[in-house]
């Protein structure tokens, strides 16, 4: 018996960057009803406040809802005064500058410049550091199309390796790729979750869009987690309702 509903973001829940829509709210809202939640993505908790936190209808039971910003290295629980950091694991200023540096280095032998960017397209969150190629504000219809299948980023991340060996590098949401400490990923934020909630691994199931090599959802598969690989949002409804309907 599953005893926690774990998911990726942008991509799986909302659109990359919006906020989840009233029907994904009220979605997961029965979900919590009937077991515990997990949301673990890329973006930091300003970004999870806005996409997530703030949208869920006043009937849903926040205190199973586990927040995971930056890949699981925060995690965020809501007690009576509200949300609240468990733990929070952050970059070194050296650490920072030399990743930094080498996103500079590897856009320019790359050779992937978008002719049209839409705001700042490195993020410092802390405990990651994001690569957005269309900038932190780009339209999603500019997002859906730049690099649907991957290939860009592929080879992006290929270079980014051989510059930071030591260090995470996966993609996620429609542009992004991002940048953690080694072994950080979601299978290691996942492996957190566990301790802090005393839910086994075995007693979770995680969802998300990007479950494939690369892919920054696949950790999950790669920890022996069960896993469902989804399409969009939409798709994710349908998920949910066939997970209510098992375990009401």
């Amino acid at each position: 018996m599953k005893k926690l509903v774990a998911f990726d973001l942008d991509g799986t829940l909302a659109e990359s960057k919006q906020p989840l829509s009233p029907e994904m709210g009220a979605a997961l809202a029965r979900l919590l009803g009937v077991t515990d939640v997990a949301v673990i993505s890329g973006g930091d908790w300003p970004q999870f406040d806005k996409q997530v936190a703030s949208r869920l209808p006043a009937e849903a039971d926040r205190a199973r809802l586990w927040l995971m910003p930056t890949t699981g290295t925060k995690l965020y629980v809501h007690r009576a005064d509200g949300w609240t950091p468990l733990y929070a694991e952050l970059f070194g200023e050296e650490e920072k500058a030399r990743i930094l540096a080498a996103f500079d280095a590897s856009l320019e032998a790359t050779g992937f410049v978008p002719q049209e960017v839409w705001g700042e397209r490195i993020e410092d969150r802390g405990s990651q550091i994001t690569f957005s190629a269309l900038g932190q504000q780009a339209p999603i219809e500019a997002k859906e199309v730049w690099d649907p299948d991957f290939a860009k980023r592929r080879v992006i991340q290929a270079d980014l390796r051989t510059r930071l060996p030591g260090l995470s590098i996966n993609m996620g949401g429609a542009t992004s790729i991002d940048i953690t400490r080694e072994g950080v990923d979601k299978g290691y934020g996942l492996k957190k979750l566990s301790a802090a909630s005393g839910f086994a691994l075995g007693e979770m199931i995680f969802i998300g869009d990007a479950i494939f090599p690369g892919g920054n959802d696949y950790p999950a598969k790669q920890l022996g987690i069960d896993t469902v690989r989804v399409r969009d949002p939409q798709e994710t409804i349908a998920v949910i309702e066939g997970i209510i309907a098992c375990l009401a």
